[in-house]
């Protein structure tokens, strides 16, 4: 188990915007990278050799590419849909899986709902430590939301539409050596501007990792949103002991909240409903070998917009808390 950073987009076209970022991870002693959705050449897929040079890229500031985070949405939107000419774009997310298993990416993340990540507010709010900027989650805000140009999609649909798209791609990523890492649906209410959510609950995650059983088919235990619709903090520790000892959990974003659906908001990462050594413990316990990273960070006094002092705080507390475990 070790820490990570994640939030670095990486661009073909010029990769030093994010240069700053990969020394800033050397500096607080992290050496796993995900980088967030790249901009990589390719109609409709990643380039092989633009995957080896991000790889090769990351490496020469002495850190491991350990995956990358969601692909376009555009790469599958028609899979997502179910609408005419998603074959064509499963092979072209086929080729996408070949492409970084033999260029040495071994894990790619992803979502699978219509909309994306809904919040109602980004600032301070009364609730946040310090008045720090976070972000929560108001459902009663967004029920009356119109029906968004790509619904209306009902649970049944998704979930038909959800399994074609896993029996197409596992058995490439079983051949290629890559894991595919589900994230679930945050925020995770049943539907959002007339389409469904159906990623959550434990549940429906179990569900996920049933369709394919495969050790390539696995979660990216994203820990916030699991507490997002987990009443308890013993229920997140349960699922993490259920993921984890079925060696399910790819990495973890592992981020803490207040409050539960339909109403939440993010907060520092020692300040939410979860007691995070209790959390950084389970996996421990179930012997997690992946990585774990940062996620939504509040933003703190005189950041910057990546927000690299919220970063350094929750990486810091992270680091902390792993040597704890493993000192025990």
């Amino acid at each position: 188990m070790e820490i990570g950073l994640g939030a670095i987009h990486w661009s073909i076209k010029d990769p030093r915007p994010d240069d700053d970022r990969l020394l800033f991870a050397r500096q607080l002693g992290i050496h796993n990278i995900i980088i967030h959705t790249p901009e990589l050449r390719g109609d409709g897929y990643w380039e092989f050799q633009d995957l080896v040079l991000l790889r090769t890229h990351v490496e020469s500031f002495g850190h491991k590419l350990y995956a990358i985070e969601n692909m376009p949405r555009n790469f599958y939107d028609k899979v997502r849909l179910g609408l005419p000419g998603r074959d064509e774009q499963l092979e072209k997310v086929r080729k996408t899986i070949r492409n970084m298993g033999r260029a040495g990416i071994r894990c790619l993340g992803y979502d699978f709902n219509l909309v994306g990540v809904w919040r109602t507010g980004r600032d301070a709010t009364p609730t946040s430590r310090g008045g720090a900027g976070v972000t929560s989650y108001d459902h009663d805000i967004v029920k009356n939301a119109p029906t968004a140009d790509v619904g209306p999609m009902d649970d049944e649909t998704l979930w038909a539409n959800y399994t074609y798209f896993l029996k197409a791609v596992v058995p490439v990523a079983e051949e290629e050596g890559v894991v595919l890492a589900l994230h679930p649906d945050d925020p995770p209410v049943p539907s959002i501007a007339g389409t469904a959510r159906i990623f959550r609950s434990t549940e429906a995650l179990k569900r996920v990792i049933e369709i394919v059983p495969s050790p390539n088919n696995c979660l990216e235990f994203c820990q916030g949103t699991v507490a997002e619709w987990c009443q308890t903090a013993e229920e997140v520790y349960e699922a993490i002991r259920y993921f984890g000892s079925r060696q399910k959990i790819a990495y973890v974003h592992f981020r803490n909240v207040r409050g539960v659906v339909p109403k939440f908001e993010e907060t520092f990462i020692d300040d939410g409903k979860v007691d995070m050594l209790e959390a950084m413990r389970a996996y421990k316990e179930v012997n997690f070998q992946g990585v774990l990273i940062d996620d939504h960070t509040p933003m703190v006094v005189n950041d910057t917009p990546w927000g690299h002092r919220g970063r350094a705080f929750s990486i810091g507390y992270m680091k902390a808390l792993l040597k704890c475990v493993e000192s025990c």
